[in-house]
């Protein structure tokens, strides 16, 4: 895995204002911390931000996080977004050591057509997005690769059937459910709306069958509308 290099500043100002005044520049305010050391308040660029991410690792991507002279080894450990615009409003990085294990979670894609379970009105279905493992940070998958193009109707994927890079440990259940099939029966569905239209159709024919009764008799009709109220409810 390549270096990704990054550079934050220092010594910007906190308070919800000058975070504001910050991205109107077009930079990020964020964090800096782990392995013991003093959290630093950093501040990066918007677009080399995104550059740094922009490779097949994504948020896993480890960077070289060059702060005032000093380069820590780091990941993105959160990043935060406006709840409408969703743009990064803030990162936290977190130091990392590249000979220790860390616990990340890796994205999942399925790949392929499973062509039985769509000629049997089969619905593939990923219980998961994502999975989470144990690695050094160098080690770090890109993504998770799931071939469904075998899967048949009664066909689950389970944790243990993912392979796994050497030195790449899952935490999850190996009997965990990572992909399913969903069954679709829009046929059932079809033959049972029929006998619900026939009994509204019925329900109908009966009420204005008692209305005629009522005005043969020269009764009143209130009795008839509330009946057909009940019905409808």
């Amino acid at each position: 895995m390549s270096d990704t290099v990054l550079v934050a500043e220092t010594g910007r100002v906190t308070g919800s204002a000058a975070s504001r005044r910050l991205r109107a520049e077009d930079r990020i305010p964020g964090v800096v911390y782990g392995l013991g050391m003093e959290p630093l308040v950093v501040s990066v660029k918007r677009r080399e931000l995104r550059t740094a991410l922009s490779g097949t690792a994504a948020l896993n991507t480890v960077l070289d996080l060059h702060v005032d002279g000093k380069t820590y080894s780091a990941i993105v450990k959160d990043l935060q977004r406006h709840p409408v615009r969703r743009h990064v409003s803030h990162v936290d990085f977190i130091q990392v050591n590249l000979s220790a294990e860390i616990t990340v979670s890796v994205p999942l894609r399925l790949e392929g057509t499973a062509t039985e379970v769509l000629a049997n009105d089969g619905l593939v279905d990923p219980a998961v997005d994502s999975i989470e493992v144990v690695c050094t940070p160098r080690n770090i998958p890109d993504e998770f690769v799931v071939d469904i193009s075998k899967m048949k109707m009664d066909t689950v994927i389970r944790l243990e059937d993912v392979a796994m890079p050497e030195g790449v440990t899952p935490t999850g259940d190996p009997e965990m459910a990572v992909v399913t099939v969903l069954v679709m029966r829009a046929s059932e569905l079809e033959t049972d709306a029929v006998p619900e239209e026939e009994a509204v159709e019925g329900e109908a024919v009966e009420g204005e069958g008692a209305e005629g009764e009522g005005e043969a008799a020269g009764g009143s009709t209130e009795t008839t509308g509330e009946s057909s109220g009940d019905a409808g409810n």
